[in-house]
């Protein structure tokens, strides 16, 4: 019976064992509202990285062709008549895709969240791994814990975004650096092809990156790791349709350093969102231990200076906050293994109420505030022919356009004339009280109107 009782606990207290349960946890806990369809927190977003993954399942994948639903102006200032997006390599599109039209028990928004989960729980293996490669297995458990159970990165791991998939390739290129430096050459190239600011995930490497006696090593490293991401540019640049605006990311506003900036990113993101106010207590103390060795310190050097140069979009869209998630479950890790040995208790409260106010904040991301998209989208795209190319206002968010399963533009970006002549075959809008819906429909025929909605042929003229 000793035997037995000391397998059982062997079993117990094994870091893998205790990982799994980490691991199963987390996707179960994921698994609230995978049925959400794309109208929640960032829909806009979201609706515009499942539109490729959807036309990759009905075109074909093409990797140097993604497409998605805008066919507007809006979003490059040139006319984009396929919907050709150049923004990340649709690595992540491809995988959705491939999945969905494999395995068609799910529709394609469940399985793009089932997906993203997956990403997520490898992620908090590799990070597990690398907090247990450059502390301890503590360390690596505490870590994997925090990834996997901050409420703002249980929201964020589970939604359609390539962003993920991008942290996925970072950390795991980190643990392989050092070990095979091929896999984490591609790896960080992978990461790049995701977003580029990625590479802030380099820093804790920079100190052996510029040793004299692996100089060449360092060079095939950082060759490897950039030469895709310089390809994919200039491939991008020859479609420049396809490049949405960017450069109000970095400080299109000039937020920087401003008293605003400070508040919303160390305050009301970090801070409250996600740490929840009393979780500042260990991350603060982790920050500030092990100091000798520089790799928590120099990846947390590396998320401020992002922070920092993507000054604007990291203030207006909070998954900007994604790719730091890993560096602050390191830091909120340490600073635990340091109270554990000197106050349980304020380590336990301050660990309770970072989760119970981060879900209190998070909670409305998971809420569908406009369901009218998907019952009206559902009513478009059963009326409208399947090639049907739809003028649908609003406020330039693409997600009711993704709702209709039909390309076109989500505003009025030119004169109604000129759209009919770039291919707009249908109006459709939400706002019957518009002085584009009342003017319209004294001159096109009505499709079908309710107190809800009108769908106008752009077609067929009202004859006078």
């Amino acid at each position: 019976m000793n035997k037995l009782l000391v397998r059982v606990r062997t079993v117990l207290i094994n870091e893998y064992f205790i990982l799994s349960i980490i691991l199963v946890l987390g996707f179960i806990l994921r698994l609230y509202k995978i049925d959400n369809p794309i109208a929640d927190w960032h829909s806009w977003r979201q609706a515009d990285t499942s539109s490729v993954s959807r036309n990759f399942v009905k075109n074909g994948i093409n990797m140097f062709y993604p497409e998605f639903d805008d066919i507007s102006s809006i979003q490059t200032g040139i006319d984009n008549p396929t919907g050709i997006r150049m923004v990340e390599f649709p690595v992540y599109n491809a995988i959705h895709a491939i999945i969905y039209k494999n395995f068609s028990i799910f529709n394609l928004e469940k399985w793009g969240r089932i997906l993203t989960t997956i990403i997520s729980l490898l992620t908090t293996v590799f990070l597990f791994l690398l907090a247990k490669k450059h502390y301890s297995s503590k360390v690596g458990l505490l870590t994997a814990f925090f990834f996997t159970f901050i409420p703002f990165n249980i929201y964020f791991s589970r939604v359609i975004l390539p962003d993920p998939l991008g942290i996925l390739f970072a950390v795991a290129g980190l643990y392989f650096f050092g070990i095979n430096i091929v896999v984490s050459g591609l790896l960080f190239a992978l990461a790049f092809l995701q977003k580029p600011y990625f590479g802030v995930y380099l820093f804790p490497i920079i100190p052996e990156l510029i040793k004299k006696e692996n100089l060449k090593r360092n060079f095939a490293f950082i060759f490897l790791t950039s030469l895709p991401f310089l390809l994919w540019r200039y491939w991008t640049s020859l479609h420049p349709e396809g490049i949405p605006f960017y450069e109000w990311a970095f400080n299109g506003d000039r937020i920087r350093f401003h008293p605003a900036w400070w508040r919303w990113i160390f305050g009301e993101r970090i801070g409250i969102l996600i740490l929840g106010g009393w979780g500042l207590v260990p991350f603060a103390a982790g920050l500030t231990r092990k100091l000798k060795n520089k790799f928590s310190l120099l990846l947390n050097l590396g998320m401020l200076t992002s922070l920092i140069v993507v000054a604007t979009a990291s203030v207006r869209h909070d998954y900007y906050q994604i790719l730091i998630i890993p560096a602050v479950s390191i830091s909120l890790a340490l600073g635990s293994l340091w109270f554990w040995k000197r106050s349980k208790i304020i380590l336990v409260l301050s660990i309770l109420v970072m989760f119970l106010v981060g879900w209190d904040r998070i909670k409305p991301f998971y809420m569908i505030n406009h369901p009218e998209l998907m019952e009206i989208g559902r009513v478009v795209d059963t009326t409208l022919p399947k090639d049907a190319k739809v003028v649908a206002p609003y406020n330039g968010d693409t997600a009711f356009l993704y709702q209709m399963n039909r390309k076109g533009w989500p505003a009025v970006d030119n004169s109604i004339d000129n759209i009919i002549k770039r291919g707009a075959t249908h109006y459709v809008s939400l706002d019957l009280g518009s002085l584009d819906s009342v003017n319209f429909s004294k001159r096109f025929k009505t499709v079908l109107k309710t107190d809800k909605f009108i769908i106008l042929d752009l077609n067929k003229e009202i004859k006078k």
